[in-house]
């Protein structure tokens, strides 16, 4: 180890060496990265502005499109430089700081998904009391608690790489730093790390996953009760949004994780990560428009009656 370099900087080798591809990738994701602001913001905005969307539904969804906006701020700007850049490095503090803040990002994200689903759940099973336990105070706590819980996650898994030291290799085939591809350039014994990202893992993702999927458990139990068919379509109709959500970031991140890790999967990763922390952040704000008749109410009234919102 004494004759080793000690590395200070890292090489991110993003999607493609290919000149000409990279300025048509970075046209295409530039493209994506304005789009997923604008409609998360207008979304905020949207919400904020229109009294009738001020019941805890939407105040979870404004929370949501505020983190996808975190999300994709995190990696896009890195992203779309190196794409253009003849240096396409990033510092060891930069990569340890994109990991953290990407870390708390994706982990609040889950745990709002899952306020949104007991939302839902108390909306659907018992909604003769929805007025008193989602209560203001009850959802800010909820908000509050997904955040907590992220800030906890990526602390976790931070902390020990402050201290690290990395030598050897300073190339990360990934378009962004993401733990399991900072810890193999270590030189210290990093199996103490990946102990503590799977640990995490399981119990951060197992926790908010099972709670979104007793919640819906019980709510496709009380639909199913319903008898008439325009009643269960109506009870449907308010979570079938939520529900497309979740099902595209847990499929992705299911498959992210439980892939098996090796050199001959590492393109499939970065389509992987690219389905959870890019196009997520772009098609929340857009399922929700065109799922949701409020949303589309709301936008038609503020932006006028698009034919696509119809």
């Amino acid at each position: 180890m004494a004759n080793q370099t000690i590395i200070t900087e890292f090489i991110l080798l993003g999607l493609s060496s290919d000149p000409h591809l990279q300025v048509f990738l970075f046209l295409l994701f530039l493209i994506i990265f304005a789009v997923t602001l604008l409609g998360n913001a207008t979304i905020i905005v949207v919400i904020r502005m229109e009294a009738g969307l001020q019941s805890p539904m939407f105040f979870f969804l404004s929370h949501l499109a505020f983190v996808d906006i975190c999300y994709s701020s995190i990696t896009l700007p890195k992203m779309l430089e190196n794409f253009i850049a003849k240096n396409k490095t990033i510092s060891q503090k930069g990569c340890i700081t994109q990991i953290f803040f990407f870390s708390q990002c994706a982990c609040a994200e889950v745990f709002i998904l899952s306020a949104m689903a007991f939302d839902r759940y108390v909306a659907i099973c018992d909604p003769l009391h929805y007025s008193t336990i989602m209560k203001k105070t009850v959802c800010r706590q909820l908000v509050g608690g997904s955040w907590s819980m992220g800030f906890l996650y990526a602390m976790v898994n931070v902390l020990p790489l402050v201290n690290a030291q990395f030598c050897g290799s300073n190339i990360i085939n990934h378009f962004s730093c993401e733990l399991p591809s900072l810890l193999p350039l270590s030189c210290s014994d990093h199996l103490s790390n990946y102990i503590v990202l799977l640990i995490s893992e399981v119990v951060f993702g197992l926790s908010s996953f099972l709670l979104t999927l007793v919640s819906y458990i019980h709510i496709i139990s009380t639909i199913l009760k319903i008898h008439t068919a325009e009643g269960r379509n109506k009870a449907f109709s308010t979570c079938s949004s939520h529900l497309i959500v979740v099902g595209l970031f847990y499929s992705a991140a299911f498959f992210g994780y439980m892939k098996p890790s090796s050199d001959s999967f590492i393109e499939l990763d970065k389509v992987v990560s690219i389905q959870y922390s890019i196009l997520t952040p772009l098609l929340n704000p857009i399922i929700y428009s065109l799922k949701n008749n409020e949303i589309k109410m709301a936008l038609g009234k503020r932006f006028g009656n698009f034919r696509f919102l119809k």
